[in-house]
């Protein structure tokens, strides 16, 4: 069973990617409590506790969804849609976290309602400073209605 405090779910399919993100969070200090779905299919089961993860809560979401657009079986936008459509998971906060900076992306990820769009940097160093960014932002300052 996964534990019920999640404060990351950390959308990614590129396995190179999403070690440098958790190297990154690691040594940023946040590697407590991240699972890491590799398809928009397995991050839609996370989300609402289905499939593997039917023994969890969809209350108990995460903290903050870091979420990659170029995903197999479900795209990061469909994710994005299923998310902020449904009233139990809707205000989760999502961060799009991906190497796209074409405009349709940023706008549509936005008109869905994304809470931040990230284009990651190529340099570890700088994606370490924006992930110590997001964290300060989204884990520390930002408040969320209590569910």
């Amino acid at each position: 069973m996964i534990d019920s405090v999640v404060e990351i779910l950390l959308v990614e399919d590129n396995p190179e990617d999403i070690e440098l993100t958790l190297r990154a969070l690691k040594k940023s200090k946040l590697a407590n409590n991240i699972v890491v779905a590799e398809d928009g299919e397995e991050a839609l089961d996370f989300i609402f506790a289905r499939g593997k993860y039917s023994d969890r809560s969809v209350i108990c979401s995460p903290k903050v969804i870091l979420l990659d657009l170029k995903l197999p079986k479900v795209s990061g936008i469909e994710v994005l849609r299923e998310i902020k459509k449904d009233p139990r998971t809707s205000i989760i906060p999502v961060v799009i976290l991906t190497s796209s900076t074409q405009e349709v992306d940023i706008e549509e990820s936005y008109k869905l309602g994304a809470n931040s769009y990230i284009v990651k940097p190529v340099n570890f160093e700088n994606f370490i400073q924006s992930l110590r960014q997001m964290n300060d932002y989204w884990l520390v300052l930002n408040r969320l209605p209590s569910r």
